[in-house]
C-alpha cells in the first residue's frame, strides 16, 4: 500500500471503558478558545506525497450505498495490516481521544481503542498520549481546562494539549522518536481538533519528529464546501487557517494542505481510508459512530453545526444540554413560529424549520439552565442540497429583524467563529442574505482549486 508523505525544509458505539484518563479542571471559560498565535514560517512549496492505500476505484457518485458493501477501513486499521514499518521500533506519541476507536475483531458491536491497540501491537513502543479539547475520555465541556495525568490502564503519562499549552512543548515530546495522530474530526473549521493536529505538526517539524495522521472520514462529506474562508486577521483556535466554515476535507487532506499551502514544515505522512468516497456520510461507512464531543451527540447535530454553531456569539442557546445539540436554537423571548413561517417563506434547498420548544439541563455554556425554551428546529430534508451555514445566516436576519432590542452578540466571539466582522456587521446594518452571503460561493471557488492537490479520495 502506498502512505501519503510530504517533506518540507448509522452505528452508535459508546466509547470504550478505560477508566479514568484524566482529572478534568472545570474552569468557566467561553465555548472557544483564546486566540492562538499566528502560524511561524511563510508558505512552504508542495512537495511529493506518497500514501498507504490510495482508494482505487469508480468515480464518487450520489447513488445510494451498497449496506451489504465491506464498511470503510480507518486509517489505524490500514496501519496495523501493512504499514506497521512507520512506527515499528521507535517510541510512539499518540495524540488521541474517545474517537481514536476501531470495531473489535470477531465482535460486530464492540470497539477497540487506539490506545489499546498500538500498546498491545508488536514492536511498537507506545510511550506518551496527548488529549485534545474535551480530554481523552470526551467528557469536558467546550472551553473547559483538561489537565494532565495518567492512563490508569497502560500507565503511559496523558499530556494535556487543552490548558495554558495548545501544542506540545519539548518536554512533553522528550523521549519520543514519531508523533501519531487518530481523532475523528467533523468537518467544521470551529470543532478545535484538526487546530490541535495543526500545531503539533508544527511542534513536531520544530523537533525534528515525523508527525503520521492515522485518517478518519468526514463525516458530512468531503464533496460539500460551505460558508466563507477565515480571514487570517481572525485566526484562533476556532478557525488558525483560512479555510471555509463547512471544508470537505479529512484530517489527513487538510494535514497534508497546511504543509504545501501554509508553511507548516515536518515530514508528514498520512495513513489513508480504505474503501472512503468524497460523497459519502459517516452512515455510509458502515463504521461506528462515537459522540466526539459532548454536544455533538449524531451527525444530524454534525450536518447543522457548520451553521449553528454561529449562535454560540449571541444570546440563543444551541441546544447544549439537550439530546438534539446544535439542531436547534432557541431562547425564552424567540416568537418561534413567526421564525418559522418567514424561514419557510425563503424556501432554502434542502432544509425546512420548525418552532419546537427544548429545555437545557446544566448546560455546559450557562444559557437558560432548567428553563423552557422557545426554539427553531433545522431539519434537512435533502442533506445533500442543504447549506447549513446559508440556513444560520437567514435564521439571524430574521431573528434580528423580529427582535431587533432582544438579539445580543457576544462580538468577539461571534467574530472568532465568522472567521470575519464583516457577517455581524452586515447583519446589524440590515443587509439582505445574498448580500452577505454573495461573495462565499467564488471563495470556495478558490479554497476548492487550492486544496485540489492534497485531496486523497475521489
Amino acid at each position: 500500500m502506498e502512505v501519503r508523505k510530504s517533506m518540507v525544509s448509522p452505528k452508535v458505539a459508546r466509547p470504550p471503558t478505560r477508566g479514568q484518563f484524566t482529572t478534568l479542571v472545570t474552569l468557566a471559560l467561553v465555548a472557544c478558545a483564546a486566540p492562538a498565535p499566528e502560524p511561524a514560517g511563510g508558505p512552504a512549496t508542495p512537495a511529493d506525497a506518497s500514501v498507504t492505500a490510495q482508494p482505487a476505484g469508480e468515480p464518487a457518485s450520489t447513488s445510494p450505498v451498497d449496506p451489504a458493501a465491506a464498511r470503510v477501513e480507518t486509517g489505524l486499521e490500514v496501519l496495523l495490516r501493512d504499514s506497521l514499518h512507520l512506527v515499528r521500533g521507535r517510541r510512539v506519541g499518540l495524540i488521541t481521544n474517545h474517537t481514536g476507536i476501531i470495531p473489535a475483531t470477531g465482535d460486530p458491536a464492540g470497539v477497540a481503542s487506539t490506545i489499546d491497540v498500538l500498546h498491545r501491537a508488536p514492536g511498537v513502543d507506545l510511550v506518551a498520549l496527548y488529549s485534545p479539547e474535551h480530554g481523552l475520555q470526551g467528557r469536558a465541556e467546550a472551553g473547559e481546562k483538561v489537565a494532565s495525568g495518567r492512563d490508569p490502564a497502560t500507565g503511559l503519562p496523558i499530556h494535556s494539549l487543552y490548558t495554558t499549552e495548545r501544542k506540545p512543548t519539548p518536554e512533553m515530546l522528550a523521549g519520543v522518536d514519531v508523533l501519531l495522530f487518530d481523532i475523528q474530526d467533523i468537518g467544521a473549521r470551529y470543532f478545535t481538533y484538526v487546530w490541535t493536529m495543526a500545531l503539533a505538526m508544527d511542534a513536531a517539524g520544530r523537533a525534528g519528529l515525523p508527525f503520521i495522521v492515522l485518517d478518519r472520514p468526514n463525516p458530512v462529506g468531503g464533496h460539500l464546501v460551505h460558508g466563507n474562508v477565515l480571514d487570517p486577521a481572525f485566526s484562533t483556535f476556532v478557525g488558525l487557517y483560512p479555510v471555509p466554515m463547512r471544508h470537505g476535507l479529512t484530517a489527513g487532506e487538510l494535514a497534508r494542505m497546511l504543509v504545501g499551502e501554509h508553511g507548516i514544515r515536518v515530514d508528514l505522512s498520512v495513513v489513508p481510508l480504505q474503501g472512503w468516497r468524497r460523497h459519502q456520510w459517516f452512515d455510509d461507512t458502515g463504521l461506528p459512530w462515537v459522540a466526539p464531543s459532548p454536544n455533538m451527540p449524531s451527525l444530524a447535530s454534525a450536518t447543522h453545526y457548520p451553521g449553528t454553531c454561529l449562535f454560540e456569539g449571541t444570546n440563543l442557546s444551541v441546544g447544549r444540554g439537550t439530546p438534539a445539540a446544535f439542531q436547534h436554537i432557541g431562547a425564552p423571548w424567540l416568537d418561534a413560529d413567526l421564525l418559522a413561517r418567514s424561514l419557510n417563506d425563503r424556501a432554502l434547498p434542502g432544509v425546512r424549520f420548525e418552532a419546537v420548544t427544548f429545555t437545557p439541563e446544566a448546560p455546559g455554556d450557562g444559557k437558560f439552565p432548567g428553563e423552557t425554551v422557545a426554539g427553531l428546529r433545522f431539519v434537512a430534508t435533502d442533506r445533500d442540497r442543504y447549506d447549513p451555514t446559508v440556513a444560520a445566516i437567514a435564521a439571524l436576519i430574521e431573528i434580528r429583524r423580529a427582535h431587533p432590542d432582544t438579539l445580543r452578540w457576544n462580538v468577539a466571539h461571534f467574530d472568532r467563529l465568522a472567521g470575519t466582522d464583516r457577517v455581524r456587521l452586515a447583519i446589524v446594518g440590515g443587509a439582505g442574505l445574498d448580500e452577505i452571503v454573495g461573495s462565499w460561493p467564488a471563495q470556495v471557488e478558490r479554497f476548492e482549486r487550492r486544496r485540489a492537490a492534497y485531496l486523497l479520495y475521489e
